[in-house]
């Protein structure tokens, strides 16, 4: 969900047919192809000339809507190639939406429409193969739905988020494009475990690469690029979504490199995370494994506190981590007592909550060319806990680095046995990480986001029979190794 510009101050304190029956298919020449005019009076399965069982838009269903609507579970619903002026929602269970060319078949919202398509309160819905853009909300949407997949999509200038599942389990985004959304490309939000998968996609020009509010629990995040946003990927805690807090994804394989983009679209978070390629903000017992993470001008792999005001809900303590999301998402949230807020003098008067990164695993990495530190991890203590850096338990070996903040990370935080040395010798500061805050961009900047090159399509989309999903498989983490930079 969009963050609210409290975020900013919080900060502060510290810190996008090849065709099927002839040349009735789709506009060739980019205009709408959603019209009244090229649909049948019976919008139905069809058999095409490749022996495929679909409803054919425009051929036999006008809109891409219209087939929807009379889809039934198992059915395939197939775009030819045009651009199409619609906001698609599908509640039926277990619907492909496939486009025929991912670069030819295109939503576009005109700024005007909210979400390309949006799967609601459903389970087993697929989207593959097209493109959403210019929408002023998202570009694929997956809300409160179950067995969910996202293959081959592009989703770009879209005014929050490019590829979004919110309460959402069981699901897979692969070989997929997030470009130039204020927020983040790809978002996976409020759930645990999410058994989810994210899965050589590419993320550049958004506010975010990856952004995941209270997320996690069997979700991965692997052999995939993060370049060229604001920040990179940046999983995180807060009371503003229920499931709190984020915990236990798993990073790896991924190259994340060059996330200092100052002149596109960003939310207030991202204006102030920017610089950093992995930032993990409140995270606990997240696993940074065996990613390239290179030119940041900040951190490269930074764990870092999140003080969030005007908060909704206390931390949970400890023992409540484990807590599945469905077990507390209805319960009622009580106000915070005066005794229980901490007053910040920076952000005003207000209710601040600190969310630590405890617990988190940073091994095997390569990081270099980071103009604060490499690796970095560090908290303030806001609380009178006596909560320090080396209290939060996060643990750090078998990197290849050049700087850390504090110096020698490895050897006062190492993964096996006891650590040793100074925690005081070259701090992270919290502060001066952040640097000046930047300018925030106005709102609708994403609409001037460059168009991204084409993209690979998906094989054998006008052949292939849809399938039933019934979530991701376990990535095999232990045969992914570090990339080699891309050319």
């Amino acid at each position: 969900m969009r963050r609210s510009s409290h975020l900013m101050r919080t900060f502060l304190a510290l810190l996008g047919l090849i065709a099927l029956v002839g040349a009735s298919c789709g506009s060739d020449d980019g205009e709408d192809a959603s019209g009244e005019d090229g649909g049948d009076d019976t919008c139905a399965v069809t058999t095409t000339d490749e022996g495929l069982d679909a409803l054919l838009v425009p051929q036999n269903c006008s809109t891409i809507q219209e087939a929807v609507d009379a889809a039934e579970e198992g059915d395939l619903v197939l775009v030819d190639k045009g651009t199409y002026e619609e906001a698609v929602d599908v509640t039926t269970p277990n619907v492909t939406v496939r486009g025929v060319d991912r670069n030819e078949v295109i939503l576009d919202g005109g700024f005007e429409l909210e979400n390309g398509i949006r799967a609601l309160e459903t389970e087993g819905v697929v989207v593959e193969n097209m493109t959403a853009r210019n929408y002023v909300s998202n570009g694929f949407f997956w809300t409160g739905s179950d067995n969910y997949r996202g293959s081959y999509l592009t989703a770009y200038r879209n005014g929050d988020y490019g590829i979004y599942a919110f309460d959402s389990y069981n699901g897979q985004f692969d070989h997929s494009l997030g470009w130039g959304s204020p927020d983040a490309g790809f978002y996976i939000g409020e759930c645990f475990p999410c058994n989810a998968v994210i899965d050589t996609v590419d993320s550049q020009y958004n506010g975010l690469g990856y952004s995941g509010t209270n997320s996690g629990g069997e979700l991965y995040i692997i052999n995939s690029s993060f370049s060229n946003n604001r920040a990179g990927i940046v999983p995180n805690s807060g009371s503003y979504e229920l499931c709190y807090p984020e915990r236990e994804s798993t990073l790896v394989g991924n190259v994340v490199h060059d996330n200092n983009y100052l002149d596109g679209p960003g939310i207030s978070v991202s204006l102030l995370a920017q610089g950093n390629g992995i930032l993990v903000p409140g995270g606990v017992r997240n696993t940074i494994t065996k990613n390239l993470v290179y030119n940041h001008d900040r951190t490269g792999i930074g764990l870092v506190p999140f003080p969030e005001s005007d908060a909704n809900d206390l931390a949970p303590s400890q023992d409540e981590w484990d807590t599945p999301c469905q077990d507390v998402r209805d319960e009622d949230i009580p106000p915070i007592s005066d005794e229980d807020c901490v007053l910040v003098e920076l952000v005003g008067e207000g209710c601040v909550v600190m969310w630590n990164p405890y617990d988190n695993t940073v091994t095997g990495n390569v990081v270099e060319g980071s103009g604060v530190a490499d690796l970095a991890v560090g908290t303030v203590d806001l609380t009178e806990t006596g909560e320090t850096t080396d209290t939060l338990r996060n643990c750090f070996s078998g990197n290849t680095f050049a700087t850390s903040a504090p110096n020698n990370l490895e050897t006062l935080a190492p993964c096996e046995g006891d650590g040793s040395g100074s925690w005081d010798d070259n701090p992270l500061d919290l502060i001066g990480l952040l640097g000046e805050p930047a300018e925030e961009p106005p709102a609708d900047s994403y609409k001037t986001t460059p168009e991204p090159p084409a993209q690979e399509n998906m094989p054998d989309a006008t052949s292939k029979a849809p399938e039933e999903f019934t979530g991701p498989e376990t990535p095999d983490i232990a045969s992914i190794q570090v990339p080699s930079k891309p050319a």
